[in-house]
């Protein structure tokens, strides 16, 4: 049984959910799920989980992003990229001085205000739909960080930047916002992500390569939790594990807020937390277990 991810280059022009149908189908429809949306117009980096990995997708929406991104900035749209109506053109263009450090201005943290045209919830309805509706939307700012952002070409109307972001950053909001800071406009016609989290572009494979030999670009899923510190447990505590029990620790163990990974040998079990118990010990306090490991320790 499959149960792993592969990072998909997706093509410009398909929805995240169409590239996963895709993926899926070459794995003879096994459940899949993606970590981190890609807009239609967006090519690059999409975690596809399949099979009992898609337990974890949180992982990646968490980690934070690279990106490649090319704006214009001589116009706007309603969607803030190419895929919407112009809603106004400028004529006149900042000179690349003046870009070089208004891009600067927008590296750190900062408050981001997402598009409307967007998949966020706003009173059980996605923002897009409200605005494609065209009912008033207010979607109110999020907090985000810029870690790097830094010109890669500078030739108004065009520009064309590198930005690693963390997780909820909104690139075509970044291009509105520079564009509005310089006078003009901010439309985003390119949109590539390079990485996310440890993993970069050398990483990714396109569907094609897939569909020739899938199996080899499946990655196991001990690699997208190999950053969480491992929990070795022997085979009585394993199967109280995957039977959901809080298993006691010494008292000397360390309580903090991190996730564990947590292994018999190196059979993955799932993952954990370590809190304080009823009683002020430390307690392994499973979080995710996954049944292919119950199957073979306990055959349930």
């Amino acid at each position: 049984m499959i149960s792993g991810f592969v990072l998909l280059d997706k093509q410009s022009g398909i929805s995240s959910h169409r590239a996963v149908r895709d993926v899926s189908r070459l794995f003879d429809k096994i459940k899949a799920g993606h970590a981190g949306t890609l807009d239609p117009l967006a090519t690059g980096m999409l975690p596809v989980l399949l099979g009992e990995a898609t337990r974890f997708s949180d992982i990646g929406l968490g980690a934070d992003k690279s990106y490649e991104v090319c704006i214009d900035l001589s116009f706007q749209t309603d969607t803030l990229d190419t895929e919407g109506e112009v809603t106004e053109r400028f004529d006149h263009m900042p000179e690349s001085a003046a870009i070089t450090a208004a891009v600067a201005s927008f590296g750190g943290a900062q408050e981001q205000t997402p598009p409307i045209y967007s998949a966020i919830s706003v009173d059980g309805k996605r923002a897009y739909q409200l605005a494609r509706a065209q009912q008033e939307v207010a979607l109110p700012p999020r907090r985000i960080v810029v870690h790097e952002i830094k010109p890669i070409e500078i030739a108004p109307p065009m520009l064309r930047l590198s930005v690693h972001c963390s997780k909820g950053t909104y690139i075509r909001s970044l291009a509105r916002d520079l564009g509005q800071s310089l006078g003009v406009g901010g439309c985003v016609t390119e949109l590539r992500r390079t990485g996310i989290g440890k993993w970069t572009a050398e990483s990714m494979v396109a569907l094609e390569k897939l569909e020739l030999d899938g199996t080899e670009a499946v990655r196991p899923l001990q690699q997208w939790l190999d950053d969480y510190p491992a929990l070795e447990l022997g085979i009585d505590l394993a199967k109280r594990f995957l039977f959901g029990q809080r298993l006691p620790m010494p008292d000397d163990t360390q309580v903090d807020e991190r996730e564990y990974r947590v292994l018999f040998g190196e059979l993955l079990l799932g993952t954990a937390h370590i809190s304080t118990g009823l009683h002020g010990t430390p307690v392994i306090r499973p979080h995710k277990t996954l049944p292919s490991a119950r199957r073979m320790l306990i055959g349930t």
